[in-house]
Parts: C-alpha cells; structure tokens; sequence
C-alpha cells in the first residue's frame, strides 16, 4: 500500500520556472497541482525564474494562438490550495511587485524559499 492510499499526507510543493506560453510546462504542472489537492495532499506552489509570469496580470496570449489560462490560478483557493509562494529575487529581476499578481502570495527570499524546500517530502520542478 503506497502513502496516498494509507492516507498518509505527504508536502509537495510545485514549481514552477518556465514562462507560461511557448511550452506545455506551466499548464501540465497546474494539472498536477489539482490532481494532488484532490487527493488530500498538502499542496505548495512556488513560483521562480520566468515562472513568475504565469500569474502576471494582464497576460494576452491570443496573439500567439493560445489560451490564457491564468485565469485558472485564481480558482486553486477553491481547491485548498493556499500555499503560493514567489522568490524575491525572481520578481525584482522582471520589474514585477506582489501588485503585478493575479493571486495573492507569500513573497520569499531565495534563502527562504531554499528553506522551505527543504521541508517537503516531495519537489517537482519544470
């Protein structure tokens, strides 16, 4: 019996470092953010690098022939997913501040987020 089915909760944080158009990454990690939450798992969004762009506001990607789906983010507090992180660093290299955020998120230092890392039974990164 694996953890998931002994009811074991396990802290997985996601996250996220590639800008949200131009791959299938950041789309394919929102879809296992949900599936995780729905089965009860302790669920953290980090967001670092370029993957800060994917809770931008204002995204308007029908120009490139695809989907906004950013709007998605906002719906992940009706999945009890809370836990959204943003590196400082990451913000402050593209000129964003929490305001330029679709979602309300904890702003932590790259050291911090490091920390928090190091907490979690389970990392996925893409």
């Amino acid at each position: 019996m694996d953890d998931m089915e002994s009811g074991v909760v396990k802290k997985f944080m996601f996250v996220n470092r590639k800008a949200p158009h131009g791959t299938v990454y950041a789309l394919e990690v929102l879809e296992m953010v949900l599936i995780s939450a729905a089965f009860d798992q302790d669920v953290h969004l980090a967001f670092l690098d370029d993957g800060v762009l994917q809770i931008k506001k204002g995204q308007t990607p029908a120009g490139i022939g695809v989907k906004n789906f950013s709007p998605t983010y906002r719906a992940l507090e009706g999945y009890d997913i809370e836990k959204l992180y943003v590196e400082a660093e990451s913000l402050a290299e593209r000129g964003l501040t929490e305001d330029d955020l679709l979602v309300p998120v904890e702003v932590l230092s790259r050291a911090e987020m490091g920390r928090l890392m190091a907490g979690m039974d389970v990392v996925l990164t893409a």
